[in-house]
Order: C-alpha cells, then structure tokens, then sequence
C-alpha cells in the first residue's frame, strides 16, 4: 500500500477511535463500548471501496477476520468514500443485511450502523436524537451476537438504552454533538518518526 494510502487510511482510523472514545464511550451512547475500547479489542477497518460488490465482499472478508480472530471483538467498518450519500449508504447496508443471512452468518453477526448524515425513519433530519447514530464517516458496525446476547443479560433494562440516548441527545442539543464530531474529525494522525 502506498504511504500517502496509509497515511490517509490511519488517519480515518484515529479520527474514528476518537469518536469511538469521546462519544460513544464519553457520552454512554453504547454501555458496551468501554469494555472492548480498553481491551483493544475492537478492528477499524478502512474499506476504500466504491463499488457495491466489491464493497460487500470488504464486509464479508471482515466477518472471515472476525472468525479466524476471536480475540477481535467487534469490527467497525468504514467507508471514507463513496457513501457519503445516506440513502446510498443504505442501500449498502440493506444489501450487508441480506449478505450475512446468504453467507450463513445470520446469528453469528449483525450489523449496526452509523452515518454523518443519519436520520431515523419517520424523523425530522436536525433532530438531536439522530446524533446517536451520527459518525464522521459512513460506517458499518459487525458485532457478535454471542457477545452482544451476553452483554444484554448483565445490563438491567437494556431495552432502554434507545429511550435514554434519545431523550439524552435532546437535551443536549444538535450544536453540542456536532462540535463533538468537529472535533473527533479534527483529531490527527501522528506519522512514526523514523
């Protein structure tokens, strides 16, 4: 891969982590995250792209990683071109869906989504509520269902985590959580020094 490849792709990577860590984890939007963020646990998979299938066959080749790397809890992959369109990114996801099941992967994983532009069905687009799934790029999270079954046996209530990030993103507000993924997006890569 080429360094300037490289170079972007970590960059993509540190830009998320800090996502992952300032507001998924620094916000509770996912009880979980904490957990796999400290074990390191979690695979950032910049997947480049801009095809349909061969982006399909990116998800599928992560889920083989996921089964050959048990130690690997969880995979976001994610897409910093070629998505940015939501109704496109959809499109991706339904056909991710529909992908697992045909694979034999119904049951083993499934796959959450994230999306700058995310708007839940049925909901105004500048609605706070839609910062809970609002990321700095476009990204499909693979997560075990084993683990996930797990982790929702030991959370009281864990039908009201949705209930509590809505009214919790409300509160705070659209502004507040879009200077949070400025500021995620603003993160930089520190190159090794040689």
């Amino acid at each position: 891969m080429p360094a300037a490849a490289d170079e972007f792709q970590q960059q993509v990577i540190v830009q998320s982590k800090a996502w992952v860590k300032q507001f998924i984890i620094g916000h509770g939007i996912c009880p979980f995250a904490y957990r796999e963020y400290e074990r390191d646990s979690i695979r950032y998979a910049v997947i480049e792209q801009r095809k349909m299938a061969a982006t399909l066959k990116a998800i599928i080749e992560q889920c083989v990683y996921l089964d050959q790397n048990p130690q690997v809890e969880t995979t976001l992959c994610i897409f910093p071109n070629g998505y940015e369109g939501f109704y496109l990114y959809l499109d991706l996801l339904d056909l991710a869906d529909e992908l697992l099941i045909e694979q034999g992967y119904e049951g083993t994983y499934q796959l959450a989504s994230f999306h700058p532009d995310y708007c839940f069905d049925g909901v105004a687009y500048d609605d706070p509520s839609n910062y809970s799934n609002r990321s700095p790029y476009p990204t499909i999270h693979i997560i075990r269902e084993a683990e996930l079954e797990k982790a929702l046996e030991n959370y009281d209530k864990p039908e009201s985590i949705p209930e509590r990030n809505i009214k919790y993103t409300r509160e705070k507000g659209a502004a507040f959580f879009e200077q949070i993924l400025q500021n995620c997006m603003n993160a930089k890569h520190k190159p090794e020094q040689e």
